[in-house]
């Protein structure tokens, strides 16, 4: 099993990333990479992995999706009472990775978290289809179920009693505030590009190159 693992290689031979290539502002070479993706055919191309840290330290992932990139930075959508959504409570710095194996390429984010306003979340809220408000409606996320019928008996319920499907209190959006970024892109040999970008004091961002 484990010489199974090991023998899985592949190299990366489709682009490069050099300091001519890359866009001062990194909101601009990420929308810049983001249409890329988009064109190659990528399916769920704004899925990432959003990783978040506990109470305790303990740092957790998983995918989530973007549904925006605004001024401030990059959004998304969850149960507040969700597990990361009480990761967020207790400690707001979080981090995001983007994966298109189809080119080869990760963006790493990090930065912190803060709700956006309530009637955003209202707007887009109402954009879901009306089976995604009802679940986020009556679904208690990350909290244990005796079973999944349980669940459904919910749903069914809420349906029966021809509720408002309005936006609930504990389900809204996120936004991730950069402080860093990294673009990297494979390379031949293992000799990957990576270029990143911090945040500087006095505004604007400090670019450099790491070794692979």
């Amino acid at each position: 099993m484990s010489k199974s693992f090991a023998n899985i290689r592949k190299d990366y031979l489709k682009f490069t990333l050099d300091e001519k290539q890359i866009h001062p502002d990194p909101f601009n070479q990420f929308h810049q990479w983001f249409v890329e993706a988009q064109k190659s055919g990528i399916e769920e191309v704004n899925a990432m992995a959003l990783a978040t840290v506990s109470d305790q330290g303990f740092p957790s992932s998983r995918m989530v999706l973007l549904k925006e990139v605004n001024s401030l930075g990059f959004v998304f959508y969850t149960n507040y009472e969700s597990r990361k959504g009480k990761h967020l409570q207790g400690n707001p710095n979080a981090a995001l990775l983007f994966f298109w194996i189809e080119m080869e390429r990760q963006i790493r984010i990090e930065g912190s978290v803060m709700k956006i306003e309530a009637a955003e979340s209202d707007v887009y809220f109402e954009s879901r289809s009306i089976e995604s408000r009802i679940s986020a409606i009556i679904s208690p996320q990350s909290q244990k179920i005796e079973q999944r019928e349980s669940i459904e008996e919910l749903c069914k319920d809420f349906i029966q009693l021809n509720s408002p499907v309005k936006r609930p209190e504990h389900w809204g959006g996120y936004v991730l505030i950069p402080e860093y970024f990294e673009f990297w892109q494979g390379r031949e040999s293992r000799l990957h590009d990576r270029m990143i970008y911090c945040r500087k004091i006095e505004g604007g961002w400090k670019i450099k190159r790491l070794a692979p």
